[in-house]
């Protein structure tokens, strides 16, 4: 029986939302208001689990949650074996490495921005500056880069020597590059203070000015002081066009756990967009206010990194490739 998109997409809902998490007390925290321990620092791929580590060491320190988001996101920015955040990312088309981060505290809706910014090591403090420091919310290219350095922001060559010898092979063979991984990172403390921040290298071997989703609020990030927080990672020309990590935040505050508000975020960009299911590329981590948290990606074996006091672990998503939600070539089976 030939079904299309649409029909498909509400009769897998249930089956989707129904994938198990992972972890000690998954259940518990899937089905109680309050039962999550908090603080809860939440992030994208195994690599933020050193991240959240970071946040939670900032935060047990006095630090606030929004200190403990920026100060975790630095782990993977300084850290040049990573190709998708900060030191080290790829660069772009002219072997130049462009950096994109905001930051956003639930307490006021307040953010900062930067985009297309180099020769800065730690963009989601600088993103985090502007702010505090400014009337602004975001700043891009030259600007911010000259704003970073007015306030006392060291240039670094962010362009590895490892990097250099694949951008000179890629100029020479054009191969296609398809690196486009971002730390998204999580917080929620004890009294229901939220915030997030998001850091990438984006696209590997993009063209010079190319900005992903990453630093556009709504896209790459959203922070809701009063329902939750979601994040994004992946292609971000993908994320962009359905301001998706806002669509999760929503969903939330229809009453969706964060999980089940990744999935149907997910799958609002599957029943509208042309593309077969495993070219988009998305992958969502979200927390709520009451501390739950969850995760789900197109990307089949998508894992996220969850820390909190006496527990820190990867994680696997929800998974919503072609074979599970039953498309292929772009339409349904």
């Amino acid at each position: 029986m030939t079904i299309t998109r649409r029909q498909f997409i509400q009769t897998t809902a249930l089956a989707a939302g129904s994938l198990a998490l992972t972890g000690p007390s998954s259940a518990r925290i899937k089905d109680g208001d309050m039962s999550a321990e908090r603080p809860l620092f939440v992030s994208t791929w195994p690599f933020g689990k050193a991240a959240n580590e970071r946040s939670l060491e900032v935060f047990e320190g006095g630090g606030s949650v929004v200190d403990a988001v920026e100060l975790g996101i630095h782990v993977p920015e300084a850290d040049a074996s990573n190709a998708s955040v900060g030191l080290g990312g790829i660069p772009n088309a002219e072997g130049v490495v462009q950096l994109d981060a905001c930051i956003m505290d639930g307490e006021g809706q307040r953010a900062g921005s930067v985009a297309g910014i180099e020769d800065i090591l730690h963009p989601i403090s600088v993103a985090r500056r502007v702010m505090d420091d400014t009337k602004h919310v975001m700043l891009v290219g030259e600007g911010a880069r000259q704003f970073a350095l007015s306030q006392g922001f060291e240039k670094v060559n962010l362009l590895t020597e490892e990097q250099r010898v694949k951008w000179e092979k890629w100029k020479k063979e054009q191969h296609k590059a398809d690196n486009h991984d971002t730390i998204a990172l999580l917080g929620v403390d004890g009294n229901g203070h939220i915030a997030g921040g998001c850091s990438t290298s984006g696209w590997g071997y993009k063209l010079p000015g190319r900005v992903g989703d990453s630093p556009i609020l709504g896209s790459g990030l959203y922070v809701d002081g009063q329902v939750g927080a979601a994040g994004a990672t992946g292609l971000g020309e993908n994320v962009m066009r359905y301001c998706a990590s806002f669509l999760a935040v929503e969903y939330m505050r229809q009453g969706k756990h964060p999980q089940d508000a990744c999935i149907a975020a997910i799958k609002r960009v599957v029943e509208a967009d042309p593309r077969p299911v495993e070219e988009l590329h998305i992958n969502f981590v979200a927390l709520d206010k009451q501390g739950r948290y969850g995760a789900a990606g197109t990307n089949e074996g998508f894992k996220y990194s969850v820390t909190y006091p006496g527990y820190s672990e990867v994680l696997e998503g929800a998974a919503l490739s072609a074979g599970d939600i039953g498309v292929e070539g772009g339409n349904i089976r």
